[in-house]
């Protein structure tokens, strides 16, 4: 029931639905505009057809989970996207109609049509019932989930900025190779105090790599671990299981303190607590151990800790869980494997098998770069601020994304009132 002074009203009649033109195959990897297909994935394009605000909703999904999202300004979208705006901004906001449609996306399965891939049509959308409240109400209503969604989308973005930065060290220490040639060129050392660049020699020497610093040495990745482990999962699968203790799959490894909690699987208790190995430690590294398309691996690794995604967890038997022993560091460990050589050395491993992946001999045999101790050290100390806060940002965004979801539903029927909701922000904030 509608809360007092709001309307129930068909979703035509107060926005209208169009779809884009293109197919998903027009993205581009660096394109001007943002491509909404029915992918939870933005994709890019370089030219646009839309520019406005929108709220745009999948209309074919393969599980039946339609995802839908928020723009403004220039865009364009796949032919089964629908994008939908405001027939009169001064009755309905269109952020406030994005909420409604979010909160609508799991109940739109049951309506879709089709087997395989499940479809939206317009006959399904047009009639859906969308609770209306005077603008002003809709206004702060969008306000306030609008404030928790750009707090965690600025966290997002910082965490971009600072996985970069560690990564910009990365990078200039340990492939450029940039303090060793100061040292060795006389030139003062790139953007480091005199005693780290003192910790770097001042020469080269020959590899299987190439050309690396005197003293550091090539190795495999077997000679700087200490665990090297998969998971499992009770006979017969998760399916079904709705509590317990996560269960992170290969679909969740997909960076450095990046989880989609849409997808959480579970184990029982009385399961995880027999296991005898495959419990996920604060920084551990995981890696995407198979199941790539016939022909082609894609390797995949994410870093996870400090209590993010969960406090306690495990890894089913699709992945790998790699610990460091006194010669690396974990930090180090996730950006070797995530940088193009290791990367590389991956693809051409994982990829000539029946089933693309690695198995632990291959895994064990990945080259690895070796510095001195006193360097890994001090590249640990200062990237570890970089990670640290990176982790410390996930935490927040999943509290606030909690209070979001917790908030959603009610704000939206009208149960509790604006003044409430807003005493809750700013409790979580």
């Amino acid at each position: 029931m509608a809360s007092d002074g709001w309307e129930i009203i068909p979703l035509s009649e107060i926005a209208d639905l169009r779809t884009g033109k293109l197919d998903s195959n027009a993205a581009v990897e660096r394109g001007r505009y943002p491509f909404f297909t029915c992918s939870p994935e933005t994709l890019r394009i370089d030219h646009c057809a839309f520019d406005c605000e929108a709220a745009l909703l999948a209309g074919n999904n393969a599980n039946g989970v339609f995802p839908v999202k928020y723009y403004h300004g220039k865009f364009n979208a796949y032919q089964r996207t629908y994008v939908i705006t405001s027939k009169d901004r001064l009755k309905l906001n269109t952020k406030y109609l994005y909420y409604q449609l979010h909160l609508l996306r799991q109940r739109l399965g049951d309506y879709s049509i089709g087997t395989a891939t499940k479809f939206l049509t317009h006959t399904i959308l047009n009639p859906l019932p969308i609770p209306v409240p005077p603008l002003p109400e809709q206004d702060a209503i969008a306000n306030i989930l609008g404030v928790l969604d750009d707090k965690i989308e600025l966290n997002r973005r910082m965490n971009e900025t600072l996985e970069g930065l560690a990564r910009a060290i990365f990078q200039s220490w340990f492939v450029d190779f940039d303090p060793v040639r100061a040292q060795r060129d006389g030139l003062p050392p790139p953007a480091l105090s005199p005693a780290t660049a003192a910790l770097f020699p001042d020469s080269f020497e020959d590899s299987t790599l190439g050309k690396i610093p005197k003293g550091w040495r090539v190795g495999v990745l077997e000679d700087v671990l200490s665990v090297i482990e998969t998971g499992s999962r009770p006979k017969g699968g998760v399916g079904g299981i709705s509590f317990g203790v996560p269960s992170i799959g290969a679909e969740s490894i997909v960076g450095l303190g990046k989880f989609n909690f849409g997808k959480t699987k579970y184990v029982p208790v009385e399961f995880f607590e027999a296991m005898r190995k495959g419990h996920v430690e604060s920084r551990d590294v995981l890696l995407y151990k198979d199941g790539g398309r016939p022909g082609e691996y894609e390797p995949h690794v994410a870093m996870f800790g400090d209590g993010f995604p969960f406090e306690r967890s495990c890894i089913n038997e699709h992945v790998y869980r790699l610990r460091a022993n006194e010669r690396l560091s974990q930090t180090l460990l996730y950006f070797w494997l995530t940088s193009e050589v290791a990367l590389d050395e991956m693809r051409r491993k994982g990829t000539g098998v029946a089933i693309p992946g690695l198995n632990s001999t291959a895994v064990k045999s990945l080259t690895t770069l070796i510095p001195s101790r006193e360097v890994v050290a001090s590249f640990n100390q200062a990237a570890e601020s970089f990670v640290g806060r990176i982790l410390s940002n996930c935490n927040e965004s999943r509290n606030l994304a909690a209070t979001r979801d917790a908030l959603l539903p009610k704000l939206l029927s009208g149960e509790i009132r604006v003044a409430e909701a807003e005493r809750l922000v700013e409790d979580a904030g």
